[in-house]
């Protein structure tokens, strides 16, 4: 059953997967662009051939084109890589590792560089839009001591063009203690060594404000291969660094919840096949009955849910009572899960202890409601209880809010008349009444829960019948609609357990919300 408090719930829809691969593809073909103009670029400094990264022959202009042409293709590396990991509609187990917002980002390395650049184009805007305020460039000449920083530089500082740029030797103070020593490092290797730059490091503004900036830089030569000046391009990350880390957290959560729920659906598998019935095939009851006829020919079998990994609260079983009668039941509790599960392990040993005792199929629901009621978590339940003495091939009765047993007789189907009973749970006190049924050798009777049959669909009073003499009911459930079309399957089947199967093979196409279970009982010849 269902919980009703989420039963007016959809479940969220993936994304489109047709939608996303044509994203993939779009994005695969602007990365070929790219490279083509991140080429292009390249060239426009030199008279042939691929320029070297430390020749003077690259001008400002060129050296930002190129900057830019970088900045864009680690942006598409990560929008592609994002593209994939939705179409697959789960994080992977090992996700690529990003830099922690809250400990220092190092030098970025060739896993992690290009996540400093998953910003995608805004439909709409363009790259000057997108990129206004979040990209400065910069060039430190180490022969004049000229320092010249564009305005958006100024801004991702905090600093005014009357404030004045900052020196190689003033931007670590401005740096956090933990990136200066990195960054230090870094500035060394690019002067000393002719090493590009490729950092990321967090720097405090005059507001107190903390921003994380990701540089790229070169060293530019001279004539004589000594270092005449640095540039660098920087870039201001930080609200990507916070959606990286918004993107981690709800990440881990869903690798826990994910494997909360994987451990809460073998504990209630494990519950399950520990509590219900391990039939395989046909039970006979009375067991060493030598009777020709009134035994029972038994079989069960249990439905998956189709929509859902979780497991719920559905029972069945069927017992010898001391006094040769049977006990048949079904029943389901609300919710899905260990708690389900749980609480229908309690549900059905009170119903096997009660019935032990000999308590009647309706004073046993009185009971079980009072049990429910009292619970330490509340819930609703439906079950069906029924007592069938072998000797007279009687069966009596009782119910709470669960679909009545179906009757099977000479090829005809109909459903019983159900005796007053309200589901558990809903009120202290409820009181329940019980029917007896006169059984035939050669009947079948079919027990299920309201997973198989979750719809009600109105019909014709009791006692009618339909053009070709089969009788109906009202308030019939669509499931038990088409449990009553098997009736000629049912009657040329030799066992139960053949029943059981043309039962699964008939719903085997229904896309059920909900599990379910199926009890067959057959009156022998």
């Amino acid at each position: 059953m269902a919980s009703h408090l989420h039963a007016d719930r959809s479940s969220p829809q993936p994304p489109d997967r047709g939608t996303l691969d044509a994203l993939i593809t779009q994005a695969r073909t602007l990365r070929g662009g790219l490279d083509a103009v991140r080429r292009g670029a390249g060239r426009s400094g030199s008279e042939g051939g691929e320029p070297d990264p430390g020749v003077s022959g690259a001008d400002p202009r060129t050296r930002w084109q190129r900057a830019l042409c970088e900045l864009a293709v680690h942006q598409l590396d990560d929008l592609g890589s994002q593209l994939d990991q939705l179409r697959e509609g789960m994080p992977p187990e090992a996700p690529r590792a990003w830099p922690s917002a809250d400990q220092p980002p190092g030098k970025a390395t060739a896993e992690t560089s290009g996540a400093a650049y998953g910003t995608a184009v805004s439909p709409g805007k363009g790259p000057a839009s997108e990129l206004v305020g979040r990209v400065g460039s910069a060039e430190w000449n180490l022969l004049t001591d000229a320092v010249s920083w564009s305005p958006e530089l100024y801004r991702i500082f905090g600093r005014t063009a009357e404030d004045g740029p900052l020196s190689l030797d003033e931007l670590p103070s401005w740096v956090v203690p933990e990136d200066q020593t990195s960054l230090t490092t870094a500035f060394t290797g690019c002067l000393v060594d002719g090493r590009a730059i490729d950092q990321e490091f967090r720097l405090v503004r005059p507001d107190g404000a903390a921003r994380t900036v990701h540089m790229v830089g070169e060293p530019v030569l001279d004539d004589v291969g000594g270092t005449a000046s640095m540039w660098a391009v920087v870039r201001d990350v930080s609200e990507l660094r916070r959606s990286e880390h918004a993107v981690r957290e709800t990440r881990d959560s869903l690798q826990h919840e994910r494997h909360i729920a994987q451990t809460e659906r073998r504990l209630a598998v494990e519950l399950q096949e520990a509590v219900l019935p391990p039939w395989r095939g046909s039970l006979r009851f009375p067991h060493g009955d030598e009777r020709t006829t009134g035994a029972l020919d038994l079989a069960a079998h249990y439905l998956p849910s189709a929509s859902s990994a979780l497991i719920g609260g559905d029972w069945y079983d069927a017992m010898e009572l001391p006094d040769g009668a049977t006990l048949l039941t079904a029943g389901d509790l609300t919710g899905h899960g260990v708690t389900a599960t749980s609480g229908m392990a309690m549900l059905l040993g009170a119903v096997r202890g009660m019935a032990l005792a000999g308590v009647k199929p309706g004073a046993l629901m009185g009971h079980l409601n009072q049990l429910l009621d009292s619970s330490a978590q509340p819930s609703l339940g439906s079950a069906l209880c029924c007592r069938y003495e072998p000797r007279s091939c009687t069966l009596t009765w009782a119910q709470a809010g669960h679909p009545p047993p179906l009757l099977f007789r000479d090829g005809v189907g109909r459903v019983l008349r159900r005796p007053e009973g309200v589901l558990l749970g809903v009120t202290s006190g409820a009181t329940y009444g019980q029917r007896t049924e006169q059984l035939e050798p050669g009947d079948l009777l079919v027990l299920h829960t309201d997973g198989l049959a979750p719809d009600d669909a109105p019909g014709t009073p009791p006692g009618r019948t339909t053009g070709e003499g089969a009788p109906r009911q009202s308030a019939l459930h669509a499931g038990s609609v088409r449990m009553l079309g098997l009736a000629p399957r049912f009657g040329a089947a030799g066992s139960a357990q053949e029943c059981v199967r043309a039962v699964a093979e008939e719903f085997a196409d229904r896309e059920r919300e909900d599990d379910a279970c199926v009890l067959v009982a057959r009156v022998t010849l």
